[in-house]
Formats: structure tokens, sequence, C-alpha cells
């Protein structure tokens, strides 16, 4: 048997065992205090990162940035930041970093004063050619402020020789590679865009006679729009004055759709790629209660808070109760300080707590939406048994991660995955359950109204559709700055 994988904590995320957030993007045009919605949509999106945050607003004559490292409601909690952000339209970004390390200068919406005005850009996804564009712009004399791929984007659209501003972001977005999702500022108009193959969600919303576009439909809630439609995967769209356009430079390609979204990442409340992410999710709890029965277990519970859809799902589906068996802490901040190894399980205490009363006595059957290193879900076990459960049976709403992601998710190495180098007996041991299941591919699409060949399943089967550089990795720049100054090859 091979060893079971040492347990490693992720340092910037240490309570939850899954894919960490990655971006959320949001735009309002010809909206009052367009800076305000704007911050109200970002904190619904907060979900999809939480390092950073910032806003770009104009009046039509004068622009106004604000951004920080942190939660939204901390950066721009005090009123009269978003008071000092003034104009009817405004761009916004949460970011958490899949290319480019966690600092100040990372912080979007990027910016620049470029021939043709202003532009602030705001990007959900990442690329997997930027090595190269990066080392031709700099070859061309473009500098570098940050080390995102986003700034790649920013710098071929202010630097193409076309003058119509959509033809400048067609012929950026057609050399670039990857999942890419924009929401850009160029003077007074706004301007969104989706790759080809519609690796992430965006969308469009109404609001009298006000546009705004967002990465999930719950930010439309927050501030009371209506939502219109996806931008479509290769479109570009244009909000000004006269109204709403959208383009289609690029040629059709197969769609990619991040299957993750409706696993884990998306809100449940959101609609993204057209379905409702929370019976998207109870369907595939549906489908793992018949894959992996659990005949004798008295009660199904759910790691909240994102597999709580799945878990009611395998309930419904058995025919078992679903009970409150693990409650979340909601208020844990990011400066936690990490413990020592010898009280190494507090962080999972911190942020999940055992019901005894609920859990005492009985065969419990847990659902999660994903497990990737295992070490969270060990420590989870380890607190139900404590609690008292006489069998813990662990079921999983997704099949086994096996390889990293490259288009927007921080994932780990396939080293740190745990499915990647052993088997499901093997990790069954390792997290100390009486059974161990997941869903298959094939339970993903069983009753759901999913089409298989429109969605990326890339970090369960490793079909990339998209080639990425060799060597490619989240802190590449960085480790490319620190041989430059220290004369050493990259290896």
């Amino acid at each position: 048997m091979k060893p079971i994988l040492p347990d490693i904590r992720c340092p910037e995320c240490p309570f939850k065992d899954s894919p960490k957030e990655y971006c959320g993007i949001f735009a309002a045009y010809d909206l009052p205090n367009a800076a305000k919605s704007t911050y109200y949509g970002l904190y619904a999106l907060q979900h999809r990162g939480q390092e950073s945050a910032g806003i770009v607003s104009t009046d039509g004559s004068q622009f106004f940035s604000h951004h920080g490292i942190g939660l939204v409601s901390d950066i721009f909690g005090d009123a009269g930041t978003l008071d000092s952000l003034e104009g009817r339209v405004a761009v916004g970004h949460n970011r958490y970093s899949t290319t480019g390390g966690k600092n100040i200068h990372n912080i979007q919406p990027l910016t620049s004063n470029f021939k043709d005005g202003y532009l602030a850009i705001g990007h959900n996804g990442n690329l997997v050619n930027t090595i190269q564009l990066r080392a031709e712009l700099v070859d061309s004399g473009a500098v570098f402020n940050t080390t995102t791929d986003t700034e790649v984007i920013l710098h071929l659209i202010a630097r193409s020789r076309y003058g119509n501003p959509v033809d400048k972001i067609a012929d950026a977005l057609g050399q670039v590679k990857g999942a890419c999702c924009l929401v850009i500022l160029i003077n007074d108009e706004v301007f969104a865009a989706r790759d080809p193959r519609g690796y992430r969600p965006l969308s469009i919303g109404r609001l009298g006679d006000g546009w705004v576009v967002a990465s999930e439909t719950c930010a439309f809630d927050i501030v009371g729009v209506e939502f219109v439609r996806d931008v479509e995967p290769g479109e570009i769209i244009r909000i000004n004055s006269q109204g709403l356009e959208s383009y289609r430079p690029f040629p059709a390609a197969r769609l990619q759709q991040c299957v993750f979204e409706l696993i884990y990442f998306s809100r449940p409340d959101s609609r993204v790629f057209g379905h409702s992410v929370d019976r998207t999710r109870r369907l595939f709890g549906r489908s793992l209660a018949r894959e992996h029965p659990v005949e004798d277990a008295d009660i199904v519970i759910s790691v909240p808070d994102s597999s709580n859809s799945a878990s009611l799902g395998f309930a419904e589906e058995s025919q078992m109760p679903f009970e409150l068996g693990l409650i979340r802490n909601h208020y844990v901040g990011r400066t936690f300080i990490h413990p020592s190894q010898s009280i190494r399980d507090i962080s999972a205490r911190i942020k999940y707590n055992p019901v005894r009363e609920v859990l005492e006595g009985k065969k419990v059957v847990i659902v999660d939406d994903s497990i990737v290193r295992g070490t969270t879900s060990r420590r989870l076990i380890r607190m139900i048994r404590q609690a008292g459960a006489s069998q813990v049976h662990f079921r999983v709403s997704s099949p086994p991660i096996r390889f990293p992601c490259f288009y927007g998710i921080d994932m780990p190495t396939r080293s740190e995955l745990i499915a990647g180098s052993h088997s499901v007996e093997e990790i069954k041991t390792y997290l100390g359950v009486d059974s161990l299941a997941y869903l298959s591919e094939d339970g993903l699409y069983d009753r759901t109204d999913l089409d298989r060949d429109d969605y990326c399943m890339a970090c369960f089967n490793g079909n990339y559709a998209v080639k990425f550089e060799e060597n490619f990795r989240k802190l590449m720049y960085e480790e490319v700055q620190t041989s430059l100054l220290e004369d050493k090859p990259l290896e």
C-alpha cells in the first residue's frame, strides 16, 4: 500500500477541505451611486474571493477608486468610503488569487491611463499562456506592476492598434488562452466578455434604464436587479448611453463550463449556466444515494454550507431524516493564527462543532461536495466519532479529484490531491470511516438536464481541452522575478 499523504494544511485556508474560491466580478451602468450597488453585489459574491476587493467608478469626467486586502465589509464598511466613489458607472472585483501572490499590487480592478483614455479591468478565470505573452510584452517595452495574468490582458488592450474599443478587447482576447470572464471600464463605457469555451459564468441584469453584469445571479437579488440572460461564451457586451450591444468576434468552440461551479463554488440561490444551483445539487445527492446507498443508517448530515443541498437530496432519496449534526461558525476571521502541531485539530473545531445530541449512538451518513487533501475531512470524522456516533459513512457528491485545475481554481498539485495517488479504499482507511463512496461522472448527469459534453471535468479525468504552459503554477511570476534577482535558473 502506498503511504498515506501527510497531514498537510493549506496555509491560507485551513478550514474547508475543498478547492478554494477564486474571483467575483460586478459592473453597474447608469445606476444612482453605482459604487454602492457594486459594493452590495461584491458582498453577495464574497464567497468567490475573500483575499481582497476593489471598486472603480466614474461620473463621466473623473475616476474614483478604492481597494484593500480583506473582506468587502471591512474595505468599504465606512459610509464615507462609498460616498467618495462618485458616479453612475462602476466596476468591482473580489479576489482569490489563482495566478500571482497575495499583495496589494495585485488587487483588482487593475487600472491604467492609456492613449485612448482610462481603463479599468476585473478578471475571473485563469490564462494558461501568459508566460509567453508576458515575455513578449516585456521584450517590447511593457512595464508590469503586478504578478497577475490580468495585467497581460490590460497591456494587450492598451497596446492594440485597433481604434474601436470592442476591436481592442477582441484583439486582446484573441491572443490569450484559458478561462476569462471580464468586466472592463473604458472611459464612461462598460464592457463584459466571456471566453469562447465559457469556463466561468457571467450574467446580465436590468434595473430601470440601468444595466448590471455579475459572476452570479445572487448578486442581482441583493440590489433588486432583474435577470436578463447570461453573457454567451465568446460574446463581448458593450454598454453605453445607446444601451446594450452584443458582439461575437470569435469562432465557436466546444463548451467547457466548469462543473465545479454547480458542485461547490456558486451559491445555491444562484442560477449558473442556465441551471438552479440548489436544484442541481439536490439531484447530485439523489444520484449519490442511488449509486451508493447506506441501508441501515439513522441520519444524514452535511458539511455546511456548500454540501447542504446535496445532503438534502441524499436524505430525500434515501427516505432518511436530515439532521444538523455539524454547526458552522460563520464568524471565523481570516486573521486566525494557525495552531501548533500539538493542537492542530483546533482549526477544524473553530469552524465546525458537532451536535452531540444529534450524533450520539447514531449511524451517520455525512455528505460533502468534495475531498481534496483529506485532512479537514479526517478531523471532522474524528469530531463526529468523539461526539458518540456509532458508525460514520462518508458520501461525496462529486467524483474523486485526481488532477489540478488550470482554469481559475486554486487547487493543489496532483501530489497533494489524495485521490491523485490513492485508491478509495486507502482514502477510507485514512479518513477512518466505515464506508466511503463518490458520485460517478455518469451520476453527475444521471437525472439532471445537464449536457455532459458542455462541461469541463479535467479535475476528475485529466482531459484538459486547452493546453497549458509547462510548469504552469500560481506563483510562477514571483519565481521568475526571484530567479532574475538571484541570477538562478528557474526549475
